[in-house]
């Protein structure tokens, strides 16, 4: 019996002594680590990466400034101004100028021929403030080109009058106070011109349609509110207005 003890007690601690050694025995590497080659190579390629990229972005910072010199070149190539030499019969007069190609008949009119008459409202030929005549037809000078009216017959607010003799529109406005601060009045005298030109031609109106007087209209209230429409008085001098327009067609008829 204590044989068999002392057996069973000797095989424990072999036993023990077994689970001992195991247990600061080195471990070893799970199935799918790297090897210390691959590990190496992969430390290659990021140090590879890194350099390349350093190298990459040293060279477009360098660029850059150039790039951006090329860009600047070419921009101001496109803005260039380029001119062009016109003659302009304005009231009349022929007048030779040099302008850049996109030099508006506003601007030239104002800027280049100090004919101020003619105003500059919006710009983009909804109020009517620059309207002068164009071979005899209104339009808006701030969208037309210079360049576009050479060779045509320009009357502006300056050319309306004969000396000292107002054109019967101008008189009309006096007379029925068509205006208030004057700004618009210069493009609406202008186009008031015009207007009675167009009835005379017989050119009809969408009140012309609406009425059904498509043979000679006649001037109505209706018919000149209509005809002048495309010129806005901010100081809604309209009736007046209207008073001027009928007035001074009755004097032309008469």
């Amino acid at each position: 019996m204590s044989t068999l003890l002392s057996e069973t007690s000797g095989t424990k601690e072999l036993q023990q002594q077994d689970n001992l050694h195991q247990s600061h025995a080195p471990c070893e590497a799970p199935p799918d680590a790297p090897s210390p080659d691959t590990l190496s190579d992969l430390e290659f390629s990021r140090r590879t990466f890194v350099k390349t990229a350093g190298i990459l972005s040293a060279g477009v910072a360098s660029g850059l400034p150039r790039v951006a010199a090329a860009e600047k070149a070419r921009v101001a190539a496109a803005t260039a101004p380029q001119t062009i030499s016109l003659a302009l019969k304005i009231n009349g007069k022929q007048h030779a100028l040099t302008v850049d190609t996109r030099t508006t008949l506003l601007d030239a009119l104002r800027e280049y021929l100090s004919l101020t008459g003619t105003k500059k409202g919006c710009d983009h030929g909804q109020c009517g403030a620059c309207t002068v005549l164009v071979d005899g037809r209104r339009v808006n000078s701030c969208l037309t080109l210079a360049a576009v009216a050479q060779g045509s017959e320009i009357t502006t607010i300056e050319g309306l009058a004969h000396g000292d003799e107002l054109h019967p529109v101008q008189a009309a406005f006096l007379e029925h106070d068509g205006f208030q601060c004057g700004y618009c009045t210069p493009g609406q005298i202008c186009s008031a011109v015009a207007l009675l030109e167009e009835c005379r031609r017989g050119d009809l109106s969408q009140v012309s349609f609406q009425t059904g007087q498509t043979t000679s209209p006649q001037l109505s209230d209706n018919e000149i509110r209509e005809r002048m429409s495309g010129n806005i008085c901010r100081c809604a001098a309209y009736p007046n207005i209207i008073a001027a327009v009928r007035a001074a067609a009755q004097g032309a008829r008469s």
